[in-house]
């Protein structure tokens, strides 16, 4: 499974997470199957967000999606997100 994994930090979580929200059919239609959403303890609008995506194609089609500037910037994401394109190897729990 390839993911595509997005940190950043927002101004307020709570002004971001609608706008999110509302961006969920620009990841489904590339092809995202989900998402998990994970903030710092110590820091809550630090925000690592992991994306699935059912093929590289549609996951890289995502990252550069031309909504996506202007959705971050509605939500409040503060500087440059840093992302990552990877495929899973492993997952396991405990």
């Amino acid at each position: 499974m390839t993911k595509v994994i997005v940190q950043h930090n927002v101004a307020d979580y709570d002004r971001w997470y609608p706008v999110f929200t509302e961006n969920e059919s620009v990841r489904r239609q590339h092809g995202a199957t989900g998402h998990s959403i994970n903030r710092e303890a110590t820091n809550p609008n630090c925000i690592l967000i992991v994306n699935d995506f059912a093929t590289l194609e549609g996951a890289r089609a995502f990252s550069q999606d031309p909504s996506l500037p202007q959705a971050m910037e509605r939500g409040g994401v503060e500087g440059r997100p840093q992302v990552w394109i990877v495929d899973e190897t492993e997952a396991k729990r405990y």
